[in-house]
């Protein structure tokens, strides 16, 4: 009962809905969520999501007209997945493939778009930008699982305060950057444009990225402690379809930034072809 009570006064509005919680409970009672069982779930949303990249390469490269208006559809399919999610955390099971693809379509056609750049520009990733963006988000992946599980991060108020509040300001800025691109303007040091311009620009652009990442993978951690939270507490099983979720979400973000990264490094210390 104590760890129920922890949950519903998390700061995760999701967990504070007590009658979400009650109906959960009673639609699978039998079954709790497990470790195992939520590595398994994300593993699935994982590999769901390398084949929506795939998918996506492929619409790039051979039906680049379809690329926009499918970029449109996914976002919308995105944000009604994610709020249709986040109100009752059971929908998971049904509708978390459906996030893990359209997001994994919207990362390939953003990577084979990047990747495209670079070999217009005569510059050479080695590996190719997917490969580097992938072994940057699994170290830290394993990185900040270590963290956890050595106690030396932990998920405590501040610390998650903390946190939100760097995300918050993070998308406030992403969000004027959009706008600012809707006229045909470029927010200073954070587009990618700036990785073109060279000297302190675009080593301002990169430690930025660096920044982002960071408290992207931060995120990591608050994850782990509510996924731990939740098995303790005996949620579900159908919960561990949730937790899969919450961790695609955060490591998505975790491989955007990576593989913005990896174009900006590949630009500045990059050999040509």
């Amino acid at each position: 009962m104590r760890l129920r009570k922890n949950l519903l006064d998390t700061s995760n509005p999701v967990l504070k809905n007590e009658d979400v919680w009650n109906a959960g409970c009673s639609a699978d009672s039998a079954e709790t969520a497990s470790i195992q069982g939520v590595v398994n779930k994300t593993g699935m949303l994982t590999v769901i999501c390398v084949i929506g990249g795939m998918l996506g390469i492929w619409v790039t490269t051979n039906q680049p007209n379809l690329a926009w208006p499918l970029g449109i559809a996914g976002v919308i399919a995105t944000i009604a997945v994610y709020f249709m999610i986040f109100r009752n955390p059971m929908r998971a099971k049904q509708t978390a493939w459906v996030y893990a693809i359209v997001q994994g379509a919207f990362l390939g056609v953003l990577t084979n778009a990047l990747d495209g750049m670079l070999a217009k520009m005569g510059y050479a990733a080695t590996g190719g930008l997917a490969l580097q963006a992938f072994v940057i988000t699994i170290s830290v992946l394993i990185s900040m699982l270590a963290l956890y599980y050595f106690r030396i991060l932990q998920p405590t108020k501040k610390f998650t305060a903390a946190v939100q509040v760097l995300t918050l300001g993070i998308f406030v800025v992403y969000l004027v950057s959009f706008v600012m691109s809707l006229f045909g303007a470029q927010m200073p040091f954070l587009s990618l444009g700036s990785a073109l311009e060279g000297g302190n620009a675009a080593l301002i652009g990169i430690g930025l990225n660096v920044l982002i990442l960071g408290v992207a993978s931060l995120w990591l951690i608050i994850d782990f402690g509510m996924i731990e939270q939740h098995v303790n507490a005996n949620v579900p099983k159908q919960m561990e379809w949730f937790c899969g979720f919450i961790l695609m979400v955060t490591l998505v973000w975790i491989y955007l930034e990576a593989v913005k990264l990896c174009f900006r490094l590949a630009i500045l210390f990059g050999n040509r072809d």
